[in-house]
């Protein structure tokens, strides 16, 4: 079984790599699927962090809310809807955040959780993530529980655009 962090920080490494493959694209093409593939998996990931993560940090942990909006507040900066221009900028931050979650935020919460809970936890950040939408929404509420309305009612709308779009042959 996973922990919960185990899979957060899977996301962190395939959202990674799909940033270095936007910047190392043969061509525009190409750069588009990669770019719309990082734009699907980081809304996904912010859901899930959203709906699974943030509440947990909240309720075990002393300064988890403190933790919680700091972590959102990284989200918000990451998901501006002009990013792919500044690229480089939007790496930068999320690369900080993904350093704070990893080495804070997460080893606190998962020693506050018990085993089971944790691998609960990655069960539901995982099942959260298949019904996220699949483009930030930067001005959309972002507090539960009118946050997870949005984010329900959007999801589809979202996935039937992407049937449009252009994406990695094998991501």
């Amino acid at each position: 079984m996973k922990r919960v962090s185990e899979a957060v920080k899977q996301d962190h490494r395939e959202l990674e790599g799909y940033y270095n493959k936007i910047l190392n694209g043969a061509n525009d093409d190409e750069r588009t699927r990669w770019q719309n593939q990082f734009i699907w998996e980081l809304a996904r990931h912010s859901v899930g962090e959203e709906l699974v993560v943030y509440p947990a940090m909240e309720k075990y942990l002393p300064n988890g809310k403190e933790l919680a909006d700091k972590d959102r507040n990284d989200h918000r900066i990451a998901s501006d809807p002009e990013f792919m221009t500044t690229i480089n900028h939007l790496w930068e931050e999320l690369t900080q955040h993904i350093k704070d979650e990893e080495e804070n935020d997460l080893p606190s919460l998962e020693k506050a959780l018990s085993e089971e809970e944790s691998e609960k936890m990655e069960k539901s950040f995982m099942r959260s993530k298949m019904f996220a939408p699949t483009r930030s929404y930067p001005n959309a509420p972002d507090k539960p529980p009118f946050e997870t309305v949005v984010g329900l009612l959007t999801a589809p709308i979202d996935q039937l655009r992407d049937l449009f779009n252009k994406f990695p042959e094998n991501p």
